[in-house]
């Protein structure tokens, strides 16, 4: 972040970034019919190890000609090359995008450019890595008017199902999110890539998903709730979302298991697919609310954005969410869990302290203007905000003594 004081402005914008909100972007003509109910996913997911190597074929059956494939300079060197060649294979033209580092504005308008200047532009963005690789290149589709392909290096957090992107200022903090008319047509997921990554990035993963079915919960229970597509929340999304918390309870200890065993096996699939699949269509179909508030909220503090993980920092906000809303029952069980896996549950492992003021109330302040923290169901205040902050800092603590900090150390080693 560039000011620990830089509140966050996260307004909504619609596809292309022009001046109507992404908010109205499925609104219905007249106030008198009131919010439809949206549903959206991608046209295809695929899960598995291996299926980098399958893009070129894949693309070829959804019936891309060409495309442009979005990616870090150090993925070019490892997944990407596996990716290039299977395109190559079956003689798609490919226009190579080498990622700057951060979604911001004048990444995505680089690229842009750069694809409007060719004789005909691609026939499909594909944006390769993670979450932030994933949502500039949605971004850079839609300005060209084409369809996304997704293949995440990670499954850290739920970016890459969803028909939106978060957009960052050049220097990180969180400036704004754009709304996609459509959720990218093909989303591949190679679990052997995903369990090569550390594991710190698949427990991320899971302090992401756990949020999606609290916050649709939420949602639920206020009948004015709106999701990033303008619409009110489905019964399908809730579901989805429900069965996404009960997933990671299930089968998260497990899954880091496998993969600390250098094995793939069912339940670190569950996991990949509970990260990826259902957190991203729980979200968006079942409505985002105060965890993800907190979450983007905490990047307005320098030092936590550079040093912690989005889902890291939406774990943290899922359990001021319950102590918000007054559920200690699930805020201990939340808790009990994420310590578990190594996720932060206090403060202290989020580089902060319960007596630092400023950065603080900058929290706060920018958890309040959230446009989704009106999805709660109850009255949010600057002081309710803050003491649950406090709260659940306080309740961190109390598990950390009772149960220790190894899985956090572990992972931050």
């Amino acid at each position: 972040m560039s000011s620990d004081s830089q509140e966050s402005d996260l307004t909504a914008q619609s596809s292309g970034g022009d001046e109507e909100a992404g908010l109205e972007l499925f609104a219905l003509p007249t106030p008198r019919q009131g919010m439809p109910r949206v549903f959206g996913s991608p046209r295809r997911y695929v899960q598995a190890p291996g299926v980098i190597a399958q893009t070129g074929n894949y693309l070829r059956k959804l019936g891309f000609a060409s495309c442009a494939v979005l990616l870090s300079a150090r993925s070019q060197q490892a997944e990407g090359a596996v990716l290039l060649q299977s395109l190559a294979k079956v003689g798609i033209p490919a226009t190579i995008l080498t990622f700057g580092g951060e979604c911001s504005f004048e990444e995505i308008e680089f690229h842009a450019d750069v694809l409007r200047a060719q004789r005909e532009p691609p026939a499909t963005v594909i944006a390769l890595g993670g979450g932030k690789v994933v949502d500039a290149g949605k971004c850079i589709a839609d300005r060209l008017g084409v369809p996304a392909v997704v293949v995440p290096s990670l499954a850290s957090n739920d970016a890459p199902c969803s028909a939106a992107s978060v957009i960052y200022t050049p220097e990180g903090v969180s400036e704004t999110f754009e709304v996609f008319a459509e959720n990218p047509a093909l989303v591949l997921v190679d679990t052997a890539v995903v369990a090569a990554a550390p594991a710190r990035y698949l427990v991320a993963g899971m302090g992401d998903a756990m949020a999606t079915w609290y916050e649709a919960r939420a949602c639920s229970q206020n009948p004015g709730a709106v999701t990033t597509f303008g619409a009110s929340p489905t019964l399908a999304g809730a579901a989805i979302a429900e069965l996404c918390a009960e997933t990671v309870y299930k089968d998260g200890e497990a899954a880091l298991a496998a993969l600390a065993a250098g094995t793939i096996d069912d339940a670190l699939e569950r996991i990949v697919e509970a990260n990826t699949l259902l957190s991203g269509i729980g979200f968006e179909c079942g409505g985002l609310a105060a965890s993800h508030g907190f979450a983007q909220a905490y990047t307005v503090v320098e030092h936590v954005h550079k040093r912690f993980l989005h889902g890291e920092m939406v774990a943290m906000g899922v359990l001021a969410q319950l102590a918000l809303e007054g559920w200690d029952d699930e805020a201990r069980r939340a808790t009990v869990f994420f310590a578990r896996i190594g996720l932060p549950v206090h403060l202290g492992q989020l580089g902060l302290a319960s007596g630092d003021t400023e950065h603080i109330a900058a929290v706060v302040d920018a958890a309040l203007a959230f446009p989704f923290m009106g999805n709660m169901p109850l009255e949010v205040t600057t002081e309710k905000l803050h003491a649950a902050i406090l709260s659940a800092d306080a309740l961190g603590r109390k598990v950390t003594e009772e149960f220790g900090d190894a899985a956090y150390q572990q992972i931050h080693a």
